[in-house]
């Protein structure tokens, strides 16, 4: 079995998770990507979604990107975002509401950039919420 993969999820403000992997499986703009150990070196750039990681323990961790990119080289993950939070800290609720809210803003017609990026990180936080039940 081949070692396993450092990773390390980052956001603007902290690192949110740090350790090794088995698997990792992120969105792109190209579709879902898998890494496991000894993948190619690759450069993603993240759509807003749920990035699950598979710890060797055989747990997972689900977290919210808001975008950002996936880097993959000599073993070492990296899944850099602006925004990015861990699954467990999200409650589906919370996250429908922050949804639902982003999305009155948007359907008023008044959106900025800003409403925009609010909604689809909403959208991720939901996601991943969902994917953590």
């Amino acid at each position: 079995m081949a070692d396993p993969m450092q990773v390390e999820v980052v956001s603007a403000d902290r690192v949110v998770w740090s350790g090794e992997s088995s698997n990792i499986i992120a969105k792109t703009v190209e579709g879902e990507i898998g890494i496991l150990p000894g993948h190619e070196p690759v450069l993603g750039v993240l759509v807003p979604s749920a990035v699950v990681i598979f710890d060797e323990s055989g747990g997972r961790e689900v977290v919210a990107v808001d975008g950002g990119f996936i880097s993959v080289s000599q073993g070492r993950v990296s899944i850099l975002s602006e925004y990015a939070r861990m699954a467990d800290e999200i409650t589906v609720a919370q996250a429908e509401k922050e949804l639902a809210e982003a999305q009155r803003i948007l359907d008023s017609g008044d959106g900025s950039d800003e409403d925009r990026k609010h909604f689809l990180r909403a959208t991720a936080q939901l996601r991943a919420a969902q994917k953590a039940q």
